[in-house]
């Protein structure tokens, strides 16, 4: 506890900190910082293990706001208790341009926002992942170094989103026993009453899913705190449902949808200081009230130097590889595994099986990266990424594949918990076609600067008779469309090799490996310099003469553009293959080896088994493209080229179309 100054008037700092920000700027979703303050307040104040002076402290808390809507509260918090970014200036500055105080930070760790999301049900997934990583730390360094609880501050909308339902469940299998929701049960949605759209019992549906269930006066911090402490001594993760009111203290706006987003007048926060007794100017924190913020800022100060005195005494090889993980850098030499790889692939010459490729691979990185853990939803069949790795479990939670069932939504979020916790390189598999329930996933690692690796198998009509349900033809631009994130096509195994290389390597963002499930015929006879570390190379120089036609490919499709060029090589078309198993990182290359490699004055045809969709960037005017326009359908894989027209030989026509149409000729 905080001295002799008590929890009401401590919550009320957040609240009245929050509606003077939310006022000002004239917007701001007040809802849940008012209605939450008392619940935040018995975490923070009793229980948080945290340190404002070195918010990056590896043994910390991590707190998730899942109702990232809701971010005055966070902000409010991280200025009580202490964390500089966030001075008084800052909440005043409340979403405006160049502010830390943003409308949903998604994630700034240094400054002490561990993550909140927009996208609802995202962060309580992050939560899980988060979760799992430390206890995967936990058994592999030692209670002695990694030993801390994750909370999330838990709406309605985080619940209701599917994706809510697959972490509860998955949570509650895997028993992560130092995870606690903290639901702000206020009874509203932005629509009106809950009841609109839901009458299940939401604590009963944790109790069946194998959570432990605490249910509380959100309004009475102690009775809160005591639940919180009953929750530790279980094994089991944790849901506290604390009953609320939203935009509590504010008269005529409490209790209301209006609360959720609520524009604050004047009129509504001098009510709100008469009805609660806060005679204060606006920004205004009592000395009495903020002293005792910020000792409970410092609370967890002796363990933080109890942590660090243990750390300080490790033998040198365990501080060694702490300091490496918790500054994210693999071990030394990790990358040699997948360049002896390469080598016996092109020395090898054989046709291998796309996402089989790419499990012989995570299969020799797991075994130099420790922190290396995979995945997949219900597809280790079918993807091949378990191989040595035993499975993460409730009995056994030192594995290092996890079992996500059939929860594509929860992998993906759970992933990015887990690369924002740190110390772990979270990998998952799934098909091509499955990336959309992703696609929040995706988007947020790429905002957030996350290192997750997502791997995407099945990935053309190459797949055959499963048909167009489970044949992509747009996918890949939509990758493509997404900032900050590398998508990568192999042609081969030797491409594959360098593709994994540059993925673990991309720290400031996320990676998407696509792989075919049919045999890559290998296209690459050397191996030494990484060629796909500029995205796009030169794969087959054209023979007589300066390159009339530029054949531009990626993935399986390479081989075909291959035999294409020898026919029209054969017809006295000088030609010339382009390999592009990474579009973002040749947009990166100067703009004269762009030029080098697409050539200068020939017909360029682009050869994807996907839409046209972003090709034409590299084509020019004048380009040709063999793919597909609309999608699939059932048949034999050989069937199927020749009916879409993706074949060696229709490339060399369309080549010499475009020749003709340059020409003048029709």
């Amino acid at each position: 506890m905080s001295g002799s100054v008590d929890a009401v008037r401590m919550a009320h700092a957040i609240r009245f900190l929050t509606m003077d920000a939310c006022e000002r700027v004239g917007e701001g979703h007040p809802g849940t910082p008012l209605g939450a303050a008392d619940t935040a307040t018995a975490l923070y104040r009793d229980h948080l293990r945290h340190n404002p002076a070195d918010p990056l402290w590896f043994d910390r808390d991590r707190v998730v706001l899942s109702n990232g809507h809701g971010s005055m509260l966070l902000y409010a918090l991280l200025h009580l208790s202490g964390y500089e970014p966030f001075s008084l200036d800052a909440i005043r500055r409340f979403r405006e341009l160049g502010s830390p105080c943003e409308g949903h930070p998604e994630r700034a760790p240094e400054h002490g926002v561990e993550v909140t999301t927009g996208p609802l049900g995202q962060g309580i997934a992050n939560a899980a992942g988060m979760a799992l990583a430390e206890a995967f730390l936990h058994h592999r360094l030692g209670p002695d170094i990694v030993d801390h609880r994750t909370w999330a501050m838990v709406g309605d909308g985080c619940l209701q989103e599917g994706v809510g339902q697959e972490v509860i469940s998955l949570a509650g299998h895997l028993r992560l026993g130092k995870l606690t929701f903290l639901w702000d049960d206020n009874r509203m949605t932005d629509d009106g009453e809950i009841g609109l759209a839901q009458g299940d019992d939401m604590p009963a549906r944790f109790r069946l899913s194998g959570w432990h269930v605490e249910e509380v006066d959100g309004h009475d911090a102690a009775a809160v705190s005591a639940a919180i402490i009953r929750g530790k001594a279980d094994p089991r993760p944790t849901m506290i449902a604390c009953r609320t009111i939203i935009g509590r203290g504010v008269p005529g706006v409490e209790g209301t949808r209006a609360a959720h987003s609520a524009r604050l007048l004047p009129h509504h926060t001098g009510a709100a200081r008469a009805a609660l007794g806060w005679p204060y100017l606006a920004f205004e924190v009592p000395g009495d009230v903020q002293t005792a913020w910020r000792e409970a800022g410092r609370r967890s100060l002796p363990d933080y130097e109890a942590w660090q005195a243990r750390v300080a005494a490790l033998p040198a090889d365990r501080r060694r590889e702490l300091d490496r993980l918790r500054e994210g850098r693999l071990p030394e030499g990790w990358a040699d595994a997948l360049r002896d790889y390469a080598r016996q692939a092109a020395a090898g010459g054989r046709a291998e099986y796309g996402i089989r490729i790419s499990g012989d691979l995570v299969d020799r990185l797991a075994a130099v990266i420790p922190e290396l853990i995979s995945g997949a939803p219900d597809l280790e069949g079918a993807t091949a990424h378990k191989r040595s790795l035993r499975p993460f479990t409730s009995a056994d939670q030192g594995g290092r594949y996890v079992h996500y069932g059939i929860r594509e939504h929860a992998m993906g979020a759970m992933m990015n918990g887990m690369a924002a916790h740190g110390g772990v390189v979270p990998v998952g598999v799934t098909y091509l076609v499955f990336s959309d329930y992703l696609r929040p996933t995706l988007r947020l690692a790429a905002m957030m600067g996350l290192p997750s690796l997502f791997v995407f198998s099945h990935d053309s009509i190459g797949i055959g008779r499963n048909g167009p349900t489970h044949q992509p033809v747009e996918y890949l631009a939509s990758l493509r469309a997404i900032p900050n994130m590398l998508t990568f096509r192999p042609a081969d195994a030797v491409e594959a090799a360098e593709c994994w290389e540059l993925a673990l390597a991309n720290r400031g963002g996320p990676s998407s490996l696509v792989f075919a499930r049919q045999p890559l015929p290998p296209v690459r006879r050397d191996a030494g310099e990484n060629r796909s570390a500029r995205g796009a190379y030169v794969l087959e120089e054209a023979e007589g003469g300066a390159p009339r036609v530029t054949l531009l490919a990626t993935g399986s499709e390479v081989a075909l553009a291959l035999r294409a060029r020898e026919a029209l090589q054969a017809r006295g078309v000088a030609t010339a293959v382009v390999s592009m198993p990474c579009w973002e990182l040749f947009e990166r290359q100067e703009r004269a080896y762009q030029h080098a490699v697409l050539g200068r004055g020939t017909v360029r045809v682009g050869v994807e088994a996907a839409v046209r969709l972003g090709w034409d960037r590299w084509l020019g005017d004048g380009g040709g493209f063999v793919g597909m326009s609309g999608y699939g359908a059932s048949g034999a894989e050989d069937d199927l080229w020749r009916h879409f027209g993706i074949t060696a030989g229709a490339i060399a026509d369309e080549a010499e179309r475009c020749l003709g149409m340059a020409s003048g000729v029709t």
